[in-house]
């Protein structure tokens, strides 16, 4: 069978190669398209330069290797591409669009959590203390609760957040004495 005078094969395999330059094309200027597959998920071009890219191989394999009618392979292809693309959104796209690093953090997700002086707070000013977190180090200013002295080197408690000074008292961590 020939479409636009050209054989179904040779088609499959032009389809084929230009999707997959439009593939590579889309990995360079892929933040221009990103916006396409907001709206819905499966007009995303990675989808469907994935789908279009999995026709094209499954047709032109099938063409090659069975005697199957050409749209039966076509529809055979179509199924098998909606099948790859399904799995290839959901296991592999939407856990790497979730997975993004980020080394942003809000101040509330600072409360709690246990800090150390690296400038001394003084009572009614401020000091500096610093709070290891998974993306490295944040220095914040600080304030004693109460307006209490806190020495240099001590470990502190975020307790809460006032006009971006972090509020906070010294930790004591609970531990358990042996019973004798």
């Amino acid at each position: 069978m020939s479409v636009f005078g050209l054989p179904v094969e040779q088609l499959y395999l032009i389809v084929l190669v230009t999707a997959g330059l439009a593939t590579v094309l889309y990995l360079f200027f892929g933040d221009v398209a990103d916006g396409a597959g907001e709206a819905l998920p499966f007009l995303n071009p990675a989808v469907i330069l994935a789908f279009i890219t999995f026709l094209s191989a499954s047709g032109f394999i099938f063409e090659n290797v069975t005697e199957l009618g050409s749209g039966v392979i076509l529809g055979v292809s179509a199924g098998i591409s909606a099948v790859l693309s399904f799995l290839l959104y959901f296991f592999v796209l939407l856990p790497l669009k979730s997975a993004e690093a980020s080394t942003a953090y809000t101040e509330e997700s600072l409360l709690g959590q246990v800090g150390r002086v690296i400038t001394p707070v003084p009572e009614d000013g401020f000091g500096e203390i610093v709070i290891e977190t998974v993306n490295g180090l944040i220095s914040k200013r600080a304030a004693g609760l109460e307006n209490t002295a806190i020495d240099y080197d001590r470990e502190v408690l975020i307790i809460e957040i006032s006009d971006g000074t972090l509020i906070v008292k010294e930790y004591e961590p609970l531990r358990f004495r042996e019973l004798s």
